[in-house]
Order: C-alpha cells, then structure tokens, then sequence
C-alpha cells in the first residue's frame, strides 16, 4: 500500500521525516508542469511547501527534486512556496489540505511522489484527473493554473 495512514503519517513527522502528496500538473501545453506538497518536521514546528517544477521527466527519469522550478525566476520557488506552518503535525496537514487541496487519504513517504510522478506520465499526462480518477485539486491563486 502506497499511502499512508494518518499514524504513520504523524510518526514519520515525529521522527522528522517528511511527507508528500502529487498534486498533478500545472502550467500550459507550452509550458507544462507540475506540483506536489509537502509537510516538513523541523525542530520547534512543521512546515508545509508548495513545490512546482518543470514537467521535463518521462519513463525512465521522475525525480521531481532534480526538475528545474516552474518559475525559474523566483528563487523561492527553487526550494518550493511556504504555505504556513504549524505546531503539531495534524495542524499542519490541515494547512497542506486548505492552501493546496491536498487529499487526507493521498499522503506518501519522502521521495515516493516520484513514483505518483511515473504514474502520470505512465498514464499519458491527464490534465483533468489523476490515473486513479480523482479529480486535481484546484485552489485558486494558490496553485498555478493548469492548461
């Protein structure tokens, strides 16, 4: 089983550990891309990111921490966009849920949105739902718009 249960999920922040959550894609058919969230343990807090890259991956290269930023001249985004933070764990799922539309069901371990990644563009790219049906989240002035 890919995701995560909400222990594991508030156990792997605990022990410092991020989790993630493929959002889908962003941009244009000019300029594709795509996005993912994800809430980072640090010290006295956890931080929730929005990140969105360049779609430059295909079947045998999804490594989203290697893909160029969206906006390649806002250097904030090369480390992704500060959605908030929170003091505990569930606060800051929450942030990641009401800033990014991210799905409580849908959380992964850090680096496994690679292979949320691989699924989509095994599934040919869709624009107006995930490989599994559901719906891409959409917030405005928050995410980027899609083509």
């Amino acid at each position: 089983m890919r995701y995560l249960a909400e222990s594991f999920i508030l156990g792997a922040l605990r022990r410092g550990r991020s989790v993630e959550q493929f959002l889908g894609p962003c941009g244009s058919a000019e300029r594709p891309g795509v996005r993912h969230v994800e809430v980072r343990a640090m010290k006295t807090c956890y931080e929730v990111f929005l990140h969105a890259v360049e779609d430059v991956g295909g079947e045998s290269f999804f490594d989203l921490g290697e893909f160029p930023p969206f906006d390649p001249d806002d250097e904030a985004d090369e480390f992704g966009r500060l959605l908030g933070m929170a003091e505990d764990p569930l606060a800051a799922l929450a942030v990641a849920e009401q800033r990014a539309g991210a799905e409580p069901g849908r959380w992964v371990n850090e680096g496994i949105v690679q292979d949320e990644y691989g699924d989509f563009v095994r599934a040919g790219r869709p624009s107006d739902v995930s490989p599994d049906g559901r719906p891409w989240p959409d917030v405005p002035g928050v995410v980027w718009p899609r083509a």
